[in-house]
């Protein structure tokens, strides 16, 4: 099956692949199967290289569990210390319990924007892989002699 070039645009416009969907032009004079090889090659290195640069935030919640935790606690610590007159006449037991639910509470806290914290990177990482990836399809195109318009 021969395409003309034309016809050939307008097939790869519609073409797309993992989400791309733009129109790639031959300037070499490719051939349609060879414009459908080099598509799927630069396809598949775009989607290693974004792949590989990666990282999937984890964690969150609980790293920000254990800084509200501490927080809390040691919160606890110093308005217990604000008040000397009172503080020194209170059983060691109660003291821990007041630290361990200051603790509690905002560790609570603490896991919450963490989570929060943990989505806002993943979205951030999920924006960036995108672009890194479709800056490297483009690229890799454009190296094999075709012309890529969005």
């Amino acid at each position: 099956m021969k395409l003309s070039p034309l016809s050939l645009c307008i097939a790869l416009a519609v073409f797309s692949a993992q989400g791309w969907a733009e129109t790639v032009v031959p300037l070499k004079g490719q051939s349609s199967q060879q414009t459908q090889v080099d598509i799927n090659e630069c396809h598949s290195i775009a989607a290693s290289q974004a792949s590989s640069t990666s990282t999937t935030a984890s964690g969150g919640r609980l790293k920000g569990a254990a800084v509200g935790a501490a927080a809390g606690a040691a919160g606890a610590q110093v308005r217990g210390r604000q008040h000397d007159e009172f503080y020194d006449r209170v059983d060691d037991d109660t003291k821990q319990d007041y630290r361990q639910n200051r603790a509690k509470e905002t560790a609570a806290a603490g896991a919450v924007v963490g989570g929060s914290r943990q989505r806002q990177e993943r979205r951030a990482q999920e924006k960036t892989a995108a672009a890194t990836t479709s800056t490297a399809y483009t690229s890799c195109l454009q190296g094999k002699g075709y012309q890529v318009n969005p």
